[in-house]
């Protein structure tokens, strides 16, 4: 193994401790990230053709730019840690064990995808491996997944959910109140905000008063990391989820840029 430095420092709210600046990986390490993101990269310029071609019905949205957030966050946890993410989701269905085969599938309509192709691109879903989608409404993932981290508890099983939300969903009252009902119970949730810097077309300094969005748990510790560098999104992950199992619920900005528009 060799040991990286991470130049980008991560800036803390309400803690006293936080992840290393440096991590050691082995080539077969980044061999394996680097081939998980380019086949990412790749069926999402690949379902962009096709969604352009007018042969993925309804909507897609794409996730380039942003994925060494998912690898990262996978490198960090287990498939035993539940994901629940926005209708941005393609990339998570094939990190959780699907093919890009299956997420083209139902992209297309086919029978071939996870819901035999009636979801389309906002609804990938694998339940056997604690993936909870792909929600279509704007932070309707915030609190679900408030709701899976009390199955976490209540099961002890010594794992936690993360609910992803981007900075254009990081206005939603149903995330403060979530996030409340998590303080009091204690519960072991990770909210992570994916900054991409703009709700659809709108940038985050117009949109946000506030835009420290790892902040904004008030009550609640909070992290910002780099999110365009894998390293640094799995030192952070493994941090966050002993927090989240020990303490109680956390929040992470993860600091990325998608590649295509909303």
């Amino acid at each position: 193994p060799v040991t990286v430095d991470l130049k980008k420092p991560y800036l803390l709210h309400k803690l006293e401790s936080e992840p290393p600046m440096t991590a050691e990986v082995t080539r077969d390490e980044l061999l394996g990230y680097y081939s998980l993101m380019f086949r990412m990269r790749r069926m999402e310029i690949s379902a962009d053709t096709l969604y352009k071609a007018k042969h993925v019905k309804g909507f897609c949205h794409l996730y380039d730019g942003q994925e060494a957030i998912c690898v990262g966050m996978e490198a960090g946890a287990t498939w035993g840690d539940s994901v629940i993410t926005s209708y941005r989701d393609h990339a998570w269905q094939l990190s959780r064990g699907d093919t890009v085969t299956g997420v083209l599938c139902e992209l297309l309509g086919k029978q071939g995808g996870c819901a035999k192709g009636k979801g389309g691109s906002m609804h990938m879903y694998k339940a056997d491996a604690n993936f909870y989608g792909g929600n279509g409404i704007v932070g309707s993932q915030a609190p679900l997944g408030a709701g899976i981290a009390f199955a976490h508890k209540f099961a002890g099983d010594g794992c936690c959910s993360f609910a992803l939300y981007g900075d254009g969903a990081a206005n939603q009252g149903q995330l403060f109140e979530a996030l409340n009902m998590a303080a009091l119970l204690q519960l072991p949730l990770v909210y992570v905000c994916e900054n991409n810097q703009y709700g659809m077309g709108t940038s985050k300094k117009r949109s946000s008063a506030n835009d420290d969005y790892y902040t904004r748990g008030g009550y609640v510790p909070g992290i910002k990391c780099d999110g365009m560098n894998v390293l640094s999104v799995r030192e952070c992950t493994k941090f966050l989820k002993k927090h989240a199992v020990e303490v109680g619920p956390i929040v992470v900005e993860f600091d990325t840029y998608r590649y295509h528009g909303h």
